[in-house]
């Protein structure tokens, strides 16, 4: 699938784009294509976020992407779109990839292959599982938490401090504007009654896990970037918190989704 240029007034496309030579152009729009082949042509050093939720490989009905690959053609497609993710990504940036248990080891042996420093392995814990009857039932997905350079990354502690059992104590030495979350996030799920459900797409992530990954790594004048955009979380959580944002993603019907619900809240 060819790059798509968009018309600045509705985020439509027209085909045969060339190189992004300047990312700006595309702040507020979301890409339509392939991710290897958009992140080809987006400019190295230019996002200071990347936060995604790629496919899992686990037979997921999508549009236009084979979610049931062989094992090492996987892990290889990963490592392809994870390298083009570094090297968009400025001296200061951060990426979060939020994956399941079957990959989670093998995308941390790969970002660290490709000169990333690992900051957390963040656990999101939500409070209703999937029921199984041969295992214990899954209530948790993983976000890695990545850095391009180890000593230099934006890290926005105050903005994101939470209340604390110190600060309910009474406690002197507690922080007076409490303290910096712990690498275990307690976020239900978006269930299909939930007024923040996208009908048109199967799984969505909660805003509040992106309105603190936005917090945490990025500033107001900061791009942040999701190359498999879905239902466009991660570029509604950029909108409300006042930064810039470019999506991507390879379905129409995912693309226009995001786009209304992008639209519809202000």
């Amino acid at each position: 699938m060819n790059l798509l240029k968009i018309k600045k007034k509705d985020n439509l496309m027209i085909e045969n784009a060339g190189i992004i030579k300047n990312i700006n152009d595309f702040k507020g729009k979301i890409l339509l294509g392939d991710c290897l082949e958009v992140m080809n042509k987006i400019p190295n050093n230019s996002v200071d976020l990347i936060f995604t939720d790629p496919p899992y490989n686990i037979g997921v009905d999508y549009e236009n992407h084979e979610d049931n690959m062989q094992y090492e053609e996987y892990i290889h497609w990963c490592e392809k779109w994870l390298k083009q993710c570094r090297d968009i990504l400025t001296k200061k940036g951060s990426i979060y990839v939020a994956i399941n248990d079957e990959y989670a080891a093998e995308y941390v042996m790969i970002m660290k292959k490709l000169g990333l420093f690992m900051r957390n392995w963040i656990i999101w814990h939500y409070s209703f599982g999937q029921a199984t009857t041969k295992k214990f039932s899954r209530c948790h997905t993983h976000i890695l938490y990545f850095c391009k350079d180890k000593n230099e990354f934006i890290f926005n502690k105050d903005a994101i401090r939470v209340f604390s059992v110190r600060q309910k104590m009474g406690d002197k030495r507690a922080h007076p504007k409490g303290k910096i979350p712990e690498d275990v996030w307690k976020v239900s799920r978006v269930a299909g009654t939930f007024k923040e459900r996208i009908k048109e797409i199967p799984n969505q992530m909660p805003i509040k896990i992106l309105e603190r990954i936005v917090k945490t790594s990025s500033e107001k004048k900061s791009i942040i970037m999701d190359p498999f955009s879905g239902s466009g979380t991660t570029l509604l959580a950029a909108k409300k918190l006042g930064r810039e944002y470019v999506g991507i993603e390879k379905s129409k019907t995912y693309r226009n989704a995001a786009i209304k619900r992008l639209n519809s809240v202000f």
